[in-house]
């Protein structure tokens, strides 16, 4: 016999794990399915964010700069360590910590919660009925309504053979046991990047990344891709546009490999070689053949704006549906799920999901990009402030990049905001808040701002929208426009 829940949520990463917290605390009786196990073969909540995505590679950007900071940038503050030494094995312990600690709150949070954690491999079935494996044991679970958050996988090249040795996927990048010579990375989006960054820091001579695309990071605003493209090669990224690869072959413990460009063939060796060409939903075999589950040729679960799919009761969030694959999109799927369910009125905004790259400079940005307005016709102007011009960023040291904002030419409202920069993780959080709540350039251009702060730099940026801002030289204004109304 089954037992039986009002909430069944299958996937405990960032979308599952907060759905399944806010059920609970929701009055709702909840259980959450996943089959996650850390490195000693313990239940390990969390999914890829937490164990080997967002939280172990953040924690091993910090480390590198760190690292390359210590070495290269303290002398200019007056700060002398003499010799500087990577261990790496204490790097990974804290790496493993960081994670360890992360997922076990989560736990934690489940038992605070009331939400009964599942251990196991989950499949829907017929009439809202979920069978959970575990070895040769299976139990069934049924639920008034069910969320599916199964999330992602790294994509496979079907042209070349992950060994999990010399040629990884992301998982097996955040695991070197040394640092790689000569590294090869097949693709410069947002992984590659940040993988890169990390490994070059770390000591890596060679860092070459292959992208397949024409153009470098598409889906940033172009202006803040080209001054990225410049700063990751002055650092040592070898970012090759429009290569493809052929073939990838390991022989003596080197990588031989053949990619194709416009300029034709060529052969390169590597040490290692990290496949960065994106992710899939997990979806494969997520649904038995007689739930009847919808998938389109992607993998991808089809749902409506507010996650329905058309099964009765059945719902689904996360990387495995519509939407950017990224993390807080799918916490705030869950988070309106758990309300709806709760029948409470929730929406997600799509339209204010930020992006970010927490590479050295940061990237980030929310909105609409110049060339997305451009291609709709859209009237805007611009206005943008250099980090150079900030007093807290000179005395931090870190002044390159800048703060965009792009607001409605008629009605001033804040259509986009794009920043490249130090803290922009961070900062961007200002720019969707505005963008959220209707504002406009004129009224962060009012706001008042602590200084000396980076944030600053946003508020020059409004300024900067009417030809008003105070740091740059005129030249660099637009000029002063009337204001709307």
């Amino acid at each position: 016999m089954a037992d039986k829940y009002q909430v069944v949520i299958v996937g405990a990463g960032p979308a599952g794990y907060v759905a399944a917290i806010r059920c609970a605390q929701l009055g709702l009786k909840t259980a959450c399915i996943d089959a996650w196990l850390d490195p000693e073969g313990k239940p390990a909540l969390g999914g890829t964010c937490l164990n080997v995505g967002c939280i172990p590679s953040k924690a091993l950007l910090e480390s590198s700069e760190q690292y390359a900071h210590t070495r290269q940038g303290l002398a200019e503050h007056g700060i002398g360590v003499g010799e500087v030494s990577l261990d790496l094995d204490a790097m990974m312990l804290r790496k493993l910590r960081v994670v360890k600690e992360l997922t076990q709150g989560i736990a934690q949070l489940f038992r605070a919660n009331g939400v009964t954690h599942v251990q196991g491999r989950a499949q829907l079935g017929a009439e809202r009925c979920v069978v959970v494996s575990q070895g040769e044991d299976q139990t069934t679970l049924s639920a008034e309504h069910i969320i599916l958050a199964p999330g992602s996988s790294p994509v496979q090249l079907p042209t070349i053979n992950m060994d999990g040795q010399y040629v990884v996927d992301s998982t097996g990048a955040l695991s070197f046991s040394e640092v790689p010579s000569r590294l090869g990375i097949i693709g410069a989006g947002v992984i590659g990047l940040e993988l890169g960054s990390v490994w070059r820091r770390l000591g890596a001579k060679q860092v070459v990344l292959l992208e397949a695309q024409e153009s470098f990071l598409p889906i940033a605003d172009q202006q803040v891709a080209k001054l990225a493209q410049r700063s990751f090669t002055g650092q040592g990224l070898d970012i090759r546009l429009n290569s493809r690869v052929k073939t990838c072959e390991v022989k003596d413990d080197q990588i031989a490999l053949r990619y194709q460009d416009n300029d034709g063939e060529h052969d390169m060796s590597f040490d290692r070689l990290i496949v960065a060409v994106g992710r899939r939903p997990n979806t494969d075999g997520l649904a038995a053949d007689e739930a009847g589950l919808l998938l389109d040729q992607w993998g991808f679960i089809h749902v409506d704006e507010q996650c329905r799919t058309p099964l009765p009761g059945v719902w689904a969030i996360g990387d495995a549906v519509r939407g950017p694959m990224l993390a807080h999109k799918g916490s705030e799927e869950g988070l309106m799920v758990a309300e709806l369910i709760a029948g409470h009125t929730a929406h997600v905004d799509y339209g204010t999901i930020p992006s970010v790259v927490y590479t050295l400079p940061e990237i980030a940005w929310v909105g609409q990009t110049e060339q997305a307005l451009r291609a709709a016709g859209v009237a805007y102007r611009s206005g943008v402030f250099p980090f150079s011009a900030s007093g807290r960023a000179r005395a931090m040291g870190n002044t390159e990049g800048f703060i965009k904002i792009l607001a409605d030419e008629k009605t001033d409202r804040i259509l986009g905001v794009h920043m490249i920069g130090p803290q922009s993780s961070e900062l961007i959080a200002e720019a969707v808040i505005a963008i959220q709540l209707g504002g406009s350039a004129e009224d962060i251009a009012l706001t008042v701002f602590a200084h000396p702060a980076l944030s600053e730099s946003f508020h020059e940026a409004a300024q900067a929208v009417h030809g008003q801002a105070i740091h740059i030289a005129p030249a660099k204004t637009r000029k002063a426009r009337k204001k709307p109304g």
